[in-house]
């Protein structure tokens, strides 16, 4: 019997499995043992966000029908402007492997689904499915897995309003109580994200904080924000896209049953750190990480990686980018990137190589003398991070467009040549010569949803982005109509900018 431990996922325990064994017998068998009284699925619709829908269980037989068949939906509404009214109806089918016991409704077991047409194909406009068929695609090219994980930044908003162990502004990085204050809350989150997905790596305090929020939104107003930060665990690229999304309904789930608010809008004050959505990649083959060589140097397969998101960072803010704030947070000395370059361990950079591992192992013996047994674990955990995207992010469409970018670099060799001309070392804001010589990152939404409509034809090959999406994409972007803001709010005296500039950073605080 393989041992659990105390945030090992519950259904994993009862039935004796890992998730990826899940079964309908062993599932029906969860409920008839835990009295479970209804089935919730959920399901992303088009605004990136996860939708619900539950089902009551009378009987074995209508459990069985419901966890083999699914139930319909209409798509004209989760999809509006893509799926036609007359003919909306879709199937949302439970994929086993992600049932979870529902941390907020102990009657419930849950499922994430995916959306299935009337004649049984995975539907092509649904953004969980173009990432499936992307990563399909990546690993007929390239022969190999592609792995990800995300950094899930946050502002905690909350109305402690404590004068005692005041917090200091911009230096709240991995601050520990009584300094950080929600502690406990954070606890509650990464335990409940932990029991489900399995792909926790940690959580903490981060740079930004703010005493007391200035907002036209009664929401937030007043509130003291702690920005906060949880990290996954490296997992292929469409189990990552889920864990993301169930993670952030859990988060603000977590949140509002503490009377607080969590936040992933991309910047939430001036001069205040913003809430990136750095995703981390890896290449593997048969599931050993290859993004270094025998000697230790990045890998030609990691190099042509990095030429492929290099090639395609200025349209991946389509996906990544998607409000007006989000181009308030990508500014000079933010440690948010403005310029299309890669460098190791280099926060100014849009692609950061970070400490993998891979030159040394077995670390806590060199503190720990006493220590002779040497770790079973010592792999090489060396990861690419793209520090470009936000929490406005579409996750789904971005990890899409993240995987065709990289088949790309392995498919062209061109792709390494670009990437060592790209290649920079230090602060690169304090290089103007340097800086003039890098490609821009687009500087809004409307300029980026001009890249995407110039680069469509990349998302579109091989049918993997339906044009209703990219168009969509377009539209949503030029929606924004920020092409000027930046002049507008400069050109304003300083309390209107600055009360100006609160408006659009607050505006789309629960976009995604």
């Amino acid at each position: 019997m393989t041992p659990y431990y105390a945030l090992s996922n519950p259904i994993c325990r009862i039935v004796e499995k890992n998730s990826d064994q899940f079964t309908r017998t062993d599932l029906i068998n969860v409920i008839e043992r835990k009295h479970i009284e209804r089935i919730t699925f959920h399901y992303t619709a088009l605004d990136g966000k996860l939708k619900e829908l539950k089902l009551p269980i009378t009987s074995r037989a209508h459990a069985e029908r419901i966890l083999a068949e699914g139930e319909r939906v209409d798509g004209s509404s989760l999809f509006k402007g893509m799926v036609d009214a007359g003919l909306s109806d879709l199937y949302v089918v439970p994929v086993y492997k992600t049932a979870f016991l529902n941390p907020f409704d102990e009657s419930s077991l849950d499922f994430v689904c995916r959306y299935i047409t009337p004649d049984g194909q995975l539907a092509p406009f649904a953004l969980d499915n173009i990432l499936h068929n992307a990563y399909e695609l990546f690993k007929k090219n390239s022969g190999l897995e592609l792995y990800a994980l995300g950094e899930l930044e946050f502002f905690l908003l909350s109305s402690l309003n404590d004068p005692m162990y005041h917090a200091s502004k911009q230096k709240g990085y991995h601050a520990s109580a009584p300094f950080v204050k929600n502690g406990p809350i954070l606890n509650e989150m990464m335990k409940y994200i932990a029991q489900i997905t399995g792909s926790v790596k940690y959580a903490h305090s981060e740079v930004g904080y703010v005493e007391h929020v200035f907002s036209h939104l009664e929401e937030i107003r007043g509130r003291q924000a702690e920005q906060l930060e949880i990290e996954f665990l490296p997992v292929p690229i469409t189990d990552a896209a889920d864990h993301l999304i169930v993670a952030r309904w859990l988060m603000r789930n977590v949140a509002y049953k503490h009377g607080s608010v969590a936040t992933f809008a991309p910047k939430i004050e001036e001069g205040v750190a913003g809430n990136g959505l750095h995703i981390h990649m890896e290449l593997r083959k048969n599931g050993r990480n290859i993004m270094r060589d025998p000697a230790g140097n990045l890998s030609v397969e990691a190099k042509k990686l990095i030429g492929g998101l290099c090639t395609y960072a200025d349209s991946l803010t389509a996906f990544g980018n998607t409000v007006a704030s989000s181009y308030l947070r990508l500014v000079p000395d933010q440690e948010a990137p403005t310029r299309v370059c890669w460098s190791d361990l280099n926060r100014s950079a849009m692609i950061r190589v970070p400490l993998g591992w891979t030159q040394t192992h077995h670390l806590a013996k060199t503190v720990n003398p006493q220590e002779t047994a040497l770790s079973g674990n010592g792999t090489n955990g060396q990861t690419v991070e793209l520090r470009t995207p936000d929490g406005s992010a579409l996750i789904h469409p971005l990890l899409a467009g993240i995987a065709l970018a990289v088949d790309w670099g392995l498919a062209h060799t061109e792709s390494i040549d670009f990437a060592e001309k790209l290649y920079v070392k230090g602060n690169i804001f304090k290089d103007k010569n340097l800086l003039e010589q890098l490609p821009v990152i687009a500087k809004n939404c409307v300029e980026s949803s001009k890249i995407l409509h110039e680069k469509r034809k990349f998302y579109e090959r091989e049918s993997i982005f339906p044009p209703s999406v990219i168009d969509y994409m377009i539209k949503l972007l030029r929606a924004e109509n920020d092409e000027i803001l930046h002049k507008s709010l400069n050109d304003l005296p300083p309390d209107e900018r600055l009360s100006e500039t609160r408006k659009v950073l607050h505006k789309d605080l629960h976009r995604h």
